[in-house]
Parts: structure tokens; sequence; C-alpha cells
């Protein structure tokens, strides 16, 4: 019974229990688990005789991000990710609706073979990083 009422108190202090409005996470909370997680932020896949390439760590964050630029094989990171606005003074504002907003990009098979981005945090702080296709390859 104990353990009951504190986990009922954990999903009401959580707002799991409740409609009330969740916090949006801005870059002091996301840029941390960004930069632990960098590994994570793409992945490329072959599938169906095309190369996928996924972005769904970052559009998954999009809320402590102003912006996303990506460029392919060596180009400067200038092409804007499409992302979902987040749904602030809702109880999920990092909900996606991956119909609408897919989370990943489709590329003739073999053909990416690096990734830069540059993102820019909504504090202003810009981060830039480039990818070979081995380090974000899934098999």
């Amino acid at each position: 019974m104990k353990a009951k009422a504190l986990w009922g108190a954990a999903v009401l202090a959580m707002g799991l229990g409740s409609t009330a409005q969740a916090q949006v996470m801005t870059a002091a909370e996301v840029k941390p688990i960004l930069q632990m997680t960098q590994g994570n932020w793409l992945a490329v896949r072959v599938y169906d005789g095309h190369d996928l390439l996924y972005f769904t760590q970052l559009v998954t964050f999009r809320c402590g991000l102003e912006e996303v630029f990506y460029g392919i094989n060596g180009e400067v990171p200038s092409q804007p990710l499409p992302m979902e606005p987040c749904h602030e003074g809702t109880a999920s504002p990092g909900a996606m609706d991956p119909v609408k907003y897919p989370p990943y990009m489709t590329f003739p098979v073999g053909s990416v073979h690096s990734v830069s981005l540059m993102m820019m945090y909504d504090d202003g702080d810009i981060q830039e990083v480039t990818f070979e296709r081995a380090q974000i390859q899934m098999q």
C-alpha cells in the first residue's frame, strides 16, 4: 500500500495524472542532454532501396532548439530541418505527429556519405558538427 501511495504522489508531481500544462524544455535543459548523446542525433539506414536519414533525437528535443540546418556530403548546413512546432500550453509540448512531420528524410541508396549540422539553441548558442556515414550507420 505504501508503494502505491508513493507512486500516486510521483504521478501527480510529474503532472501525469492531471490536465496541467507541462513546462516546455529550453536550451538550459536540452543542451546537456544533447551534448551527452551526440552519437545518437542522427542515424542512416538502407530501407526499400533508399537511404533513410533519421533526425529523431533532434526533433524530440526541438523545444529547446530555435533552428537546425543540415548539409549532405560536404555541403554547408543550409537546408532547414522541418520540425513540428512545440505545443506550448498543452500537457505534451513535445508531442509529435510522425505522419505530418516524419523524423527522417529519404535519399537515393548509398548517397549519404556525411551529414553536417548547425543547430541554434533557443538561447542563441550555435553548435556545428559533422558525422561520417560510418558513425551513424544502422545495422
